[in-house]
């Protein structure tokens, strides 16, 4: 198709160069001193066009000729620079398979190239590429002095060169990676703590202080952490709703005394204190610590609202409230007869009601919610125990030690 054409084109030059030159009896007149020269026009302009093509053709070669040492520069330069990508691409395909020597040896391959080329000097993105992926590849094999020391020539040349800041931002990120494989908390938390706040903000870098709080016993800081990661969806949201209740589990184990038990409730997320799972857990160490009637104070808004929570929420705040009974005001009677009522088959409810009455001394009544609790298979083996123990501790108010016996035989079978 593209012969076709020409021949065309070729054609209609050949018929516009006849039907114009063909007719024109036009002299051009040359005169250069005594002499007079007379030529066609049509010569005269096929001499001008061909005069014109051989200054042009003559003025080109002898630039190619002139240039042809830049150009062979320029082309050892160009073979250089591929050899150079070519053994960083090679260094990265060996470092994703595993064979973190040769990424090694790949990586300070291109260097040594480009190292030995002024020209590709320049180009300091690349350098810190090849460092980074050097510096991971001996961290790989538990070569600690070459990794740092491969770490620093690349932050260092990444400080120095704008083109290069987003490579040391990665540096950065992969040295608090590499921290916290070396189970070194303050190092990566310092590593962190010198990025930008947008970089800080990434779900990676939060990845990476969520651990690093975690491995440094911060649960508070872990856990407005891993809340942060939750609001960005770095977790599911059931993932994300356990590793918050573990968090908020941990806080609360670090309190050793009711003051800072309390100053660590505060802290808590709104939504954390809306918890019922975490509300049973700070009340359970709240009477630990000796804070009863804080404890209580912190489950009663969910006995409020027992019907908006489903059956293990009902659970685990009964469960927690069962073992919060001391010094327990008659107030709470009515509310635990009207949730006994309400859920009748619940063990965990008949638990604490049957804890509250032997509490305000209501032996018989007592006697059969407790019943009832250590009689429920579903409740956990550690509060149908309790449940028996208390039973036990109502046959000894009425002098019954057949009965104190199979009680205490009852919690002894339990698992």
């Amino acid at each position: 198709m593209r012969a076709t054409i020409w021949f065309v084109l070729l054609f209609g030059v050949a018929v516009v160069a006849a039907s114009t030159l063909g007719t024109n009896d036009g002299l051009v007149a040359l005169y250069w001193r005594g002499w007079r020269f007379d030529i066609s026009l049509n010569l005269f302009l096929l001499l001008l066009f061909g005069t014109c093509f051989l200054l042009v053709s003559a003025i080109q070669g002898l630039n190619s000729l002139i240039g042809l040492p830049q150009r062979a520069r320029e082309w050892r330069v160009a073979r250089r620079d591929r050899s150079a990508q070519a053994a960083l691409r090679d260094a990265l395909a060996q470092y994703f398979g595993g064979r973190y020597s040769r990424a090694q040896k790949a990586a300070q391959r291109a260097l040594t190239i480009q190292a030995g080329t002024p020209e590709l000097a320049q180009d300091n993105e690349f350098t810190v590429l090849a460092h980074l992926l050097a510096a991971g590849s001996a961290h790989r094999m538990q070569d600690r002095s070459s990794r740092d020391e491969e770490l620093r020539r690349a932050l260092h040349l990444s400080r120095r060169s704008a083109s290069a800041r987003s490579a040391e931002e990665g540096a950065r990120l992969l040295a608090a990676e590499w921290a916290l494989d070396d189970r070194d908390a303050p190092r990566a938390m310092e590593l962190l703590s010198e990025l930008p706040v947008g970089v800080a903000r990434r779900t990676h870098a939060l990845r990476l202080k969520l651990q690093a709080t975690r491995l440094g016993r911060q649960p508070q800081d872990a856990l407005k952490t891993a809340r942060l990661l939750a609001k960005h969806q770095g977790f599911s949201k059931v993932a994300a709703q356990g590793l918050l209740r573990s968090l908020a589990f941990e806080s609360l184990a670090t309190a050793h005394d009711a003051d800072q038990l309390r100053r660590t409730w505060l802290q808590f997320d709104p939504v954390d204190r809306r918890d019922p799972f975490v509300a049973a857990h700070a009340a359970t160490r709240a009477v630990e610590l000796g804070a009863v009637d804080e404890a209580r104070g912190w489950l009663r808004p969910f006995w409020e609202r027992l019907s908006e929570l489903n059956v293990d929420e009902r659970a685990a705040v009964a469960q927690s409230l069962a073992g919060a009974m001391q010094g327990l005001g008659p107030e709470w009677l009515p509310r635990l007869e009207a949730a006994s009522q309400a859920y009748p088959r619940e063990g965990a409810i008949a638990l604490s009601l049957g804890c509250a009455l032997t509490e305000r001394q209501l032996w018989g009544k007592a006697r059969v919610a407790l019943e009832q609790a250590a009689a429920d298979p579903g409740l956990p083996a550690a509060a149908r125990r309790e449940a028996w123990l208390a039973l036990a501790r109502l046959a000894q108010q009425e002098g019954d030690a057949a009965r104190v016996a199979r009680c205490f035989e009852a919690a002894a079978r339990l698992p």
